[in-house]
This record gives C-alpha cells, sequence and structure tokens, in this order.
C-alpha cells in the first residue's frame, strides 16, 4: 500500500469509506478490507456506524497498530465540553483507546475556530488521537485552524473527482505540509458513463473506477473508496499495478466544469474556493 506523509503522519494512501453504510455492511466490509490488504478505514460520529467499525475491525484480526483510523466529530460536538465527551464516546464504540486521525468535520462558525483547534489538540495530547486535521474547509478556514493549532494538521478532507477543480485547496494545503483526502471521488456515479475516463480505462485495461482512484492517487494524495462488494472492493485496491501518462493525467483534470460540485449542504459549507 502506498503511503502519503504529511506533518508527521503516514497514511495509506487509498482508504475505505463508510459514509452512508448500514451497520450491518459496514461491519462485514472492514472485517473483509482488512483482511484483504486495506490499512485505512474512515468513518464519523454522524454516520452512525462507528460501533460496528469497531467490531469489523476486531472481527478482522487485524492488529490495531497495523492499521489507520480515522473519525470525524460532528459540529453540534464543537463546544469544549461536548467535543471531549464525543470523542470519548466515539473510542468506546470504535473500541479502541485512540484514533489515528480526528477531524473536524465541516466548519461551524457559532463555535469560535479556536475552540475547536483548542479541543483538538487537547485530545490529542491526552493521547487519544495521533493526528488530528480538518475536513469541508475552504483555503483560508484551512490556513487560520493550521495558524491557531500548537499541533500540526495533516489533512484536509474534501469532495474531489474529475468534475470538480480543487486545485487551490491543494496548492494551499500543501503549501502548509498538510495532505488532501479525496472523498465522493466517483461522484456520484457520474464519471461511471464518462466517454474519456471509458476510453482511457480501456486502454489499461482498467475500470473506470480504478483509473479515477489511480488519478488521485497519482497527484499524491489520499483517496476514499466505498462500496458494500467484496469484489468491487478488490478491484479498487487493485491501482498500484499501472500508472496514467501526463496526457491521460491532463484529459482527465480537463473534465472539470464550473458547477461541479455536487456537496454543499446548507448551513454547513463554508463560501467555496473558485479555481484560477
Amino acid at each position: 500500500m502506498q503511503i502519503v506523509s504529511a506533518n508527521g503522519a503516514s497514511i495509506p494512501s487509498l482508504g475505505f469509506g463508510t459514509f452512508r453504510m448500514p451497520g450491518p455492511d459496514t461491519e462485514r466490509m472492514v472485517a473483509h478490507v482488512l483482511g484483504n490488504g486495506y490499512r485505512h478505514i474512515d468513518t464519523a460520529q454522524i454516520y452512525g456506524n462507528e460501533a460496528e467499525v469497531g467490531d469489523g475491525i476486531i472481527r478482522s484480526g487485524i492488529a490495531r497498530g497495523d492499521l489507520f483510523l480515522t473519525t470525524k466529530v460532528w459540529v453540534e460536538n464543537y463546544r469544549h465540553g461536548a467535543f471531549i465527551a464525543s470523542v470519548d464516546e466515539s473510542l468506546r464504540k470504535l473500541k479502541t483507546d485512540h484514533v489515528d486521525l480526528l477531524l473536524l468535520h465541516w466548519p461551524n462558525d457559532g463555535v469560535p475556530l479556536a475552540e475547536q483547534i483548542g479541543a483538538l489538540n487537547e485530545v490529542a495530547k491526552a493521547g487519544k488521537v495521533r493526528h488530528i486535521g480538518v475536513s469541508n474547509f475552504n483555503q483560508a478556514l484551512m490556513r487560520e485552524a493550521a495558524r491557531l493549532s500548537d499541533l500540526p494538521l495533516v489533512t484536509n478532507q474534501v469532495e474531489y473527482h474529475p468534475y470538480l477543480d480543487q486545485s487551490v485547496v491543494i496548492e494551499a494545503a500543501a503549501s502548509i505540509g498538510m495532505s488532501v483526502t479525496a472523498y465522493y471521488a466517483m461522484a456520484d456515479g457520474k464519471v461511471l458513463s464518462d466517454p474519456v475516463l471509458k476510453e482511457i480505462a480501456n486502454l489499461h485495461g482498467k475500470s473506470i473506477a480504478q483509473v479515477v482512484l489511480r488519478w488521485i492517487v497519482q497527484q499524491g494524495l489520499i483517496v476514499l473508496s466505498k462500496t458494500v462488494s467484496e469484489s468491487r472492493a478488490a478491484e479498487n485496491a487493485a491501482i498500484f499495478d499501472f500508472a496514467l501518462s501526463q496526457d491521460e493525467m491532463a484529459a482527465i483534470h480537463a473534465l472539470a466544469q464550473p458547477g461541479g460540485r455536487m456537496v454543499s449542504p446548507d448551513g454547513l459549507a463554508p463560501v467555496w474556493d473558485e479555481a484560477a
């Protein structure tokens, strides 16, 4: 498995995401993918499946120290007391004494960012969290969060797929030593019928999903894949035995379009950065 290094963290570049995954499927798939080479699992308090992620890890038989586990604090828990309590609850559900990465899930200007970052640092310094970061932050919020933090932030987890230009966030993250973790890589399935991607996939004897995942990791980024199918999970992992040419990378970048963003919930989304 390829590793991305960022501000002291070593993060497997391919992660298994569990967003909107029912509990029984979560436990089954987490156990399966860990038994078949994945070493990075991503969940969140709001997903409602942290307990099943923990059960899946135990069921897999993989040693806790051999995998990278991420969860996210929900926006309603950003006040200091609620934040600390919510992290303790997440650890109980996950059946572990620490997570490898804890993220702020979305911006919430109802709580001072300094308070949010302070709580992130507190749980890290207490040994409950090995690394900290953010999710769905724009460039300005990401820089401000990094400025406020005693400890380095290691990633910003954001929507990223061929139809969305995230170069502003990617470049800003790199400038402060942070990685970017991509979610929604399949653009809710939209990529699967794209003729440009289909042609590239055919040239490599790969699936469109494999090409998109490869396009992201080949940029030095982290990507989350998600499926409830064991065979699809194996396919998604088979992205390290081929490489895209510079022209193919450029052709995929050229698919970005205005209005390509798909995840922008009212009341949570910040003012997004626009590509130059």
